[in-house]
């Protein structure tokens, strides 16, 4: 059995490996709900990127929003990545892991006057702006501090990514980037601005896309802006064409990332453009299968029309199934011999919405420890404390050896900044 993850995560006889430690091992000595992340399979990951853009100017740029735990930021440093943000705090986290502020694309549809000045104090690569508005007051904070503010603009080309449309970002109907009829017309402002450097371009079209068809139409309508605007006299040094693409959750069956940026690089170059920087923004695809959610089945509930597996997991520990209707691969982490059955697997959470999986073919019993696979990626950066459920605790592996890099919260974690009212 091929498991989204494999080869780091296999089964081994009767038990589930993540590298070489066994999960319903890790699962006992931490206990669950367990995020458990393979250090080796991130890095993995990475490498098509990077020996893709070999030779050329190059920036992978981590997006912090799929993962932002110290210690995955800090892998992610120390290959050598920039990163990408969307806030204040995505930025200390980066610093806090090592990170280069040098090596930080700031992104973001609304960035406050704080994080702004933040993010010029700190000495970020670049801001991606996302609208008219959003550049006269970038303009402003960086006059006001004497500092000037490199930036990107995010087009929106009004390419159709095919993926779901919560996460869908570069239709007109999206809230995201600046229209493709008005980018020339905004970097001549731009420009103009005091306190503004250009100094790129920005495309981001969504995320969980498995196809390349939408990133070569996007790159088309990109490369089209970059002739128009350099036309004007404005000159881009970079091309930014953001992250996005998918995983295996199933049966998808995405393109490798070599394959996928050696097409577009071969339309970079054959359109002129090869002596430009690539920026790329990966997230899911770094992390999303590095990583499992570990839980443990408290009680198997049969009913007349639904049969259903309670486990100590809930949405609040992992949103997608609940907020994208997302399947994710759910199995035992110790093979059970006999007949499965079909149960629904449920958290705690006082919600009808509080599910994992659906419909699930399982043999398990009371005390089984099950994986939700594929959850490296928008698991435990969603995860909230609903129901004053305190948030699990993060395991990251490397080959034997197995480190807590988030400890599980407690309830006293959760209320310490409240205040009860005076006699």
């Amino acid at each position: 059995m091929t498991l989204p993850g494999a080869p780091f995560l296999a089964y081994r006889g009767q038990d589930l490996f993540m590298d070489d430690l066994s999960l319903n091992d890790l699962a006992r000595e931490h206990g669950t709900p367990l995020y458990v992340y393979s250090r080796r399979a991130m890095l993995a990951a990475l490498a098509p990127y990077q020996k893709a853009l070999q030779g050329r100017p190059h920036l992978v740029c981590f997006a912090v929003k799929s993962n932002s735990n110290l210690a995955v930021l800090q892998t992610f440093a120390r290959a050598g990545c920039g990163f990408d943000i969307v806030s204040g705090g995505e930025l200390e986290r980066v610093l806090a892991a090592g990170g280069d502020a040098g090596k930080v694309v700031f992104s973001g549809v609304g960035k406050s006057r704080r994080e702004m000045k933040q993010g010029l104090e700190a000495g970020v690569r670049c801001f991606n702006v996302e609208s008219t508005a959003e550049l006269e007051v970038l303009s402003e904070v960086a006059t006001q501090i004497g500092r000037t503010a490199r930036v990107s603009l995010r087009v929106n080309p009004d390419v159709d990514a095919g993926t779901h449309p919560y996460i869908s970002t570069g239709l007109k109907g999206n809230k995201f980037g600046v229209a493709h009829e008005v980018a020339v017309a905004t970097y001549q402002r731009a420009a103009q601005l005091p306190g503004i450097e250009v100094v790129g371009i920005d495309c981001h079209i969504g995320s969980q896309i498995t196809e390349i068809a939408p990133y070569l139409d996007a790159l088309d309508r990109v490369l089209d802006l970059v002739e128009a605007i350099e036309a004007t006299g404005v000159t881009l040094h970079h091309l930014d064409l953001g992250g996005g693409l998918g995983i295996t959750y199933t049966d998808e069956t995405p393109p490798a990332a070599d394959v996928l940026i050696a097409q577009l690089l071969a339309k970079i170059d054959a359109r002129g453009h090869g002596h430009r920087e690539i920026v790329f923004e990966p997230g899911r695809s770094l992390v999303g299968n590095a990583g499992v959610l570990l839980t443990e089945v408290m009680f198997l509930k049969p009913g007349e029309q639904k049969n259903f597996c309670v486990v100590d997991a809930a949405m609040n520990d992992l949103m997608r199934p609940a907020l994208y209707e997302a399947f994710m691969g759910i199995v035992n982490t110790r093979r059970r011999e006999g007949a499965t059955e079909v149960w629904d697997v449920v958290g705690p959470v006082c919600e009808s919405g509080d599910w994992l999986g659906r419909d699930r073919q399982l043999s398990v019993q009371p005390g089984d420890v099950l994986a939700v696979l594929s959850a490296g990626a928008y698991g435990m950066t969603m995860a909230s404390n609903y129901n004053t459920r305190g948030r699990a605790a993060e395991v990251m592996v490397d080959g034997s050896q197995a480190w807590v890099i988030r400890e599980r919260e407690v309830p006293a974690d959760l209320f310490k900044h409240e205040h009860l009212l005076p006699n």
